[in-house]
């Protein structure tokens, strides 16, 4: 696909957004997706010739790092020269309509593309030296859900759960996260209903090299697990409960300090992809329908989350 350079000739101001679709324009590894995209692509309808697998990919992921719905995307692709830009579509040709648009988001996940779409950016992270994966840490997220009942089926998604958090109660969903405790990108992701206890996550958050995990104080007992590892050491959080029973020696006081701010450095590194996901993205509210679309999606946002966190240290490489 014929590439632009993001730079209209009708305007010499560089946009927040300009800027930040060309710096993924540089990091995503466009031609490795397209081939693993390319053999399950959609047709196009009605014998209309379809459009090129590059230019959905494109379009798909402008919805995620925008927060645009099937329907306001292809409003955007007409009324914003800078979107239909960075997906190659000339003002001469057409705009894929909603309907195209959804069934490429679709297909992504019925193929289950979405997690291998995670797995070729963290390779090619890997490769370019990040991700060491000698330790990990976990952690989880409440997504928010509609909770209204006023839709087609006229009740809520039976798949998203109420929880507590605090004295706050939330209805939606839980993302829950393993990140190298060395760069602080991710390599797992799980989504449940939001009732579920994060420990219950916490081994299968882990992928199996390294030897090292942490996690914050909700996940005592990850160790003891039946399906804990034993050539993994879990470092958890100590309870604020639990501290306060303890000796109030100087001595004793002060190394409890010191290991427990030790823990709290390395476990601060799973907080970035969430606040990127949440904050850079917009992503704070459940969009779609059921545990598996909204997990498919999840593993697209960490996968473009990964590669946002370490677009300086790519970048430095291409130069």
């Amino acid at each position: 696909m014929k590439q632009s350079s993001l730079g209209l000739s009708n305007t010499t101001k560089r946009t927040r957004e300009r800027e930040f679709l060309a710096e993924m324009e540089r990091v995503v590894p466009w031609v490795a997706l397209v081939a693993l995209i390319a053999p399950y692509a959609p047709e196009g309808k009605r014998g209309r010739p379809p459009f090129a697998v590059e230019t959905m990919l494109r379009i798909h992921f402008m919805q995620q790092w925008f927060t645009l719905s099937d329907p306001a995307m292809e409003e955007a692709l007409h009324d914003v020269p800078l979107f239909r830009e960075f997906a190659g579509l000339n003002w001469d040709t057409a705009v894929p309509d909603e309907t195209t648009i959804q069934r490429l988001r679709r297909m992504l996940g019925e193929q289950k593309l979405p997690p291998q779409i995670l797995a070729l950016v963290n390779e090619l992270l890997g490769a370019n030296g990040l991700l060491l994966r000698a330790g990990t840490v976990v952690d989880a997220a409440l997504i928010a859900a509609p909770s209204s009942t006023k839709n087609a089926s006229g009740e809520r998604d039976p798949e998203m759960k109420q929880s507590q958090k605090g004295q706050q109660s939330f209805f939606g969903m839980k993302a829950h996260i393993g990140v190298d405790a060395d760069c602080g990108l991710v390599h797992t992701v799980r989504g449940t209903a939001g009732s579920v206890n994060d420990v219950m996550q916490a081994n299968t958050l882990l992928h199996g090299q390294e030897t090292e995990a942490w996690g914050d104080a909700g996940y005592q007992g990850a160790g003891k697990r039946p399906d804990a590892k034993d050539s993994v050491r879990w470092n958890i959080a100590m309870r604020p409960g639990t501290r306060k029973l303890l000796d109030k020696t100087q001595l004793i006081e002060s190394l409890t300090d010191q290991i427990e701010r030790l823990k709290a450095s390395i476990r601060a590194k799973v907080e970035h992809p969430f606040r990127v996901i949440k904050r850079q993205f917009g992503h704070v509210k459940v969009r779609y329908r059921g545990l598996a679309k909204t997990t498919a999606q999840l593993h697209t946002l960490f996968g473009l989350s990964n590669l946002w966190i370490a677009r300086g240290h790519l970048m430095e490489v291409q130069a």
